[in-house]
């Protein structure tokens, strides 16, 4: 049997883990536990392999002990984050958006701002845009925008660029296929890019969820921050929730994962939904 030493795959020791850990709680709330310690590993291992760093001990006294450690914490959190999304992922929630949300929302108001709080590689805030447009298409004009938010620098710029490779909208219909994205040609032919109209509608930007202010001047109608939470101790789930609905207007909808609930929490959100929320 082969043995890690002989596979280049390198270990990462208790002390090391728990520094780490610690510090990647404090500094964006994603909780890492014992049980983690492999994917700890696993995520960093191309970085001592880039840095050319033969141990982790070496790595984490590069991290906090060196003047590009800095730097290179950018560089850990972005390896460490997980950036899993699909499109039409969840679809429930975005035809209660379509069917319940907007129809409540445009009583009162015909401008609406959207946020998806976690956005990866751009599927969600691009879904959401979409069905913007169909419900434009169906009860008529009105203004909306949507921001964009994660905290990797690296996966926003693939969300800027709304370039994917055609299997990942394998599960969107073929009517929306056609409305809402452009095929490559040529060498390109196996990807394809959302149509400029709806990438116009997305800004994006760089925020991190542990942090007290995130910046933000506007207050939003719709509010997506599913499957991030699961990442977050209680009570960081707690404060980011409380940061959330500081940005929300009065009757305004947030959408959580469908693992993820607000059981335990004191706030003014009323469930109206499978892991649907209204703040009055």
């Amino acid at each position: 049997m082969e043995n890690t030493a002989e596979l280049g795959i390198k270990k990462i020791g208790d002390k090391e883990f728990s520094r780490l850990s610690a510090f990647i709680e404090e500094e964006v709330g994603i909780k890492l536990p014992p049980v983690k310690r492999t994917l700890l590993e696993s995520r960093l291992q191309k970085r001592l392999k880039l840095l050319n760093i033969p141990t982790f001990k070496e790595y984490v006294d590069f991290v906090f002990n060196t003047p590009q450690g800095e730097s290179e914490i950018i560089e850990m959190i972005d390896a460490i984050t997980t950036n899993k999304t699909d499109f039409m992922r969840e679809p429930a929630h975005f035809e209660f958006m379509l069917h319940t949300a907007l129809p409540e929302i445009v009583k009162t108001r015909r401008e609406i701002k959207l946020w998806s709080v976690a956005c990866s590689t751009g599927p969600e805030p691009y879904n959401m845009a979409m069905f913007m447009e169909e419900f434009i298409e169906k009860h008529g004009h009105l203004d909306y925008s949507i921001t964009a938010t994660d905290i990797s620098p690296t996966v926003l710029e693939k969300a800027k660029k709304a370039i994917y490779p055609m299997h990942e909208i394998d599960v969107v219909s073929d009517a929306f296929k056609k409305k809402y994205f452009m095929r490559g040609k040529g060498e390109n032919s196996s990807f394809v890019r959302v149509k400029p109209f709806i990438r116009n509608r997305v800004r994006f930007r760089e925020i991190n969820l542990k942090k007290e202010q995130y910046g933000l001047k506007d207050h939003y109608d719709i509010v997506f921050c599913r499957n991030v939470l699961i990442y977050f101790s209680k009570e960081n789930q707690t404060d980011v929730i409380r940061r959330l609905v500081n940005h929300m207007n009065p009757h305004s909808y947030l959408f959580l994962g469908h693992s993820e609930s607000l059981a335990g929490m004191r706030n003014n959100l009323e469930t109206v939904g499978s892991s649907v929320y209204l703040k009055e």
